[in-house]
């Protein structure tokens, strides 16, 4: 049994070694710019499944400080594909598109080749398609978390997600989430 707590203690020490950056240094005033392909969920107030789909953001980031980043993002998301617009039956709740502006800032860790981040921002969405009689605009927010990769000075991969309050549509739209993958190229250290 101690052998086993060696081997596992000495894979982790190398495992971090390994994943650690030779110079650790925190970035100030560095510039991020990426592109995520995104999963969304909306959840409609009447209705019993959730609206799933895809969508595609483009972000910029600013370094404030080591510890605080400025954080802004567009995102365009087809939450329901097949929606149909024909039927008169259909709630006139359902939409097939959400997009959003948001901006705000995150708190984030970047001494280390792993980046962990949580933000929190607010904006601007506009919800269209589907069944709605006519295009809606909603004031509200997210809670983003976060986590990046440096591959290099230049470039990160890494995941994130963003849980959204639509606020002035609360009541019609009580949850929206979307879960993202990210591609950044950085500059300016």
């Amino acid at each position: 049994m101690f052998a086993l707590r060696i081997r596992i203690a000495s894979f982790c020490i190398v495992g971090w070694g390994a994943l650690a950056p030779s110079e650790a240094a925190a970035v100030e005033h560095q510039h991020h710019v990426g592109l995520d392909p995104s999963l969304s969920i909306l959840k409609v107030a009447d209705k019993s499944t959730a609206s799933v789909g895809v969508g595609l953001s483009v972000h910029y980031t600013y370094g404030i400080s080591d510890q605080f980043n400025f954080m802004s993002e567009l995102n365009a998301s087809q939450v329901a594909a097949s929606q149909e617009q024909d039927q008169p039956s259909s709630p006139r709740t359902r939409p097939s598109t959400v997009a959003h502006g948001l901006a705000g800032v995150g708190y984030v860790i970047d001494v280390l080749r792993w980046v962990p981040y949580v933000g929190v921002l607010v904006g601007g969405y506009h919800i269209s398609g589907g069944t709605l009689d006519a295009s809606a605009l909603a004031f509200g927010g997210a809670v983003q978390l976060g986590l990046d990769y440096q591959l290099s000075r230049h470039w990160a991969l890494g995941a994130s997600g963003e849980q959204h309050l639509l606020v002035t549509k609360l009541s019609r739209y009580p949850s929206y989430t979307t879960a993202m993958l990210r591609v950044e190229y950085m500059w300016g250290f």
